[in-house]
């Protein structure tokens, strides 16, 4: 499968103190066909004005990546008090039995950041947060792991089965990303053009595929190119092999 959904298929809102992308089913949207891709459960490309946010509420049971794009935002948790998350940052906030936070723009500018939720491997999970700075040159021209629960030090780590990269490509860049059928990947592009397997996006488009081996991933003329890619477990179903359903089929039985 590649399916690609065009910006302009997204779910947008514009609250005021808030304009957001919803690529997924969440809150008062709801597309029983779009409520999930494998353990992805949410990614919302969010903005947020100068002296507003989300007010003190709670999770359990998720584990939560904030990507600052431009400006900064404050978090505020029951746990770890306070930090503010800047461009560069990258934070996971796992959720596990319950956590408490808040997430304000203090500044005079507006915040542009991501937020993807995915489902843990493991529930019951102690909750807490980590946070680590990487700096344009770790994701220039290459796919940077930012946030991995498949044992890549370098990355903040998640308790799920996956991989959140960031890239930032100059015109003419070609990187290949190794995967095979027992992962999937979802791309988001935030800047440029974007040429995977062929198939081109723009910005605000996404892609969700189940691939069947490494992906050319090209950046086209137009300006830097720049997206979120995440390598997840296939959901592919477990069932018979074609070789039983495309096989001699049923036998008499005497």
């Amino acid at each position: 499968m590649f399916q690609i959904i065009r910006a302009r298929q997204r779910h947008f809102t514009d609250f005021g103190w808030l304009k957001t992308y919803w690529l997924f089913s969440f809150s008062f949207y709801y597309d029983p066909h779009n409520i999930r891709f494998g353990p992805l459960r949410v990614f919302n490309d969010d903005v947020v004005e100068p002296g507003t946010g989300f007010e003190t509420h709670s999770h359990q049971e998720m584990e939560i990546v904030t990507i600052p794009l431009t400006g900064e935002i404050t978090h505020e948790d029951d746990l770890s008090g306070r930090v503010v998350i800047g461009p560069g940052d990258v934070q996971r906030m796992s959720a596990g039995t319950g956590i408490v936070h808040s997430e304000y723009n203090l500044t005079d500018d507006p915040v542009h950041f991501y937020q993807i939720w995915l489902y843990p491997d493991e529930p019951h999970r102690d909750p807490g947060c980590d946070q680590k700075f990487f700096p344009p040159e770790d994701y220039t021209n290459r796919l940077c792991a930012v946030a991995s629960g498949r044992g890549d030090e370098r990355a903040v780590p998640i308790d799920v089965n996956a991989t959140i990269y960031r890239s930032a490509l100059d015109p003419e860049v070609s990187l290949v990303h190794e995967c095979s059928g027992e992962r999937r990947v979802f791309v988001y592009l935030t800047a440029g053009m974007l040429d995977i397997d062929g198939k081109r996006l723009v910005p605000g488009d996404q892609a969700r595929i189940d691939p069947e081996g490494p992906l050319q991933l090209v950046s086209r003329n137009g300006g830097d190119t720049s997206f979120i890619l995440i390598d997840l477990p296939s959901s592919r179903a477990v069932g018979y092999s074609q070789e039983v359903l495309w096989g001699p089929g049923r036998k008499e039985i005497a």
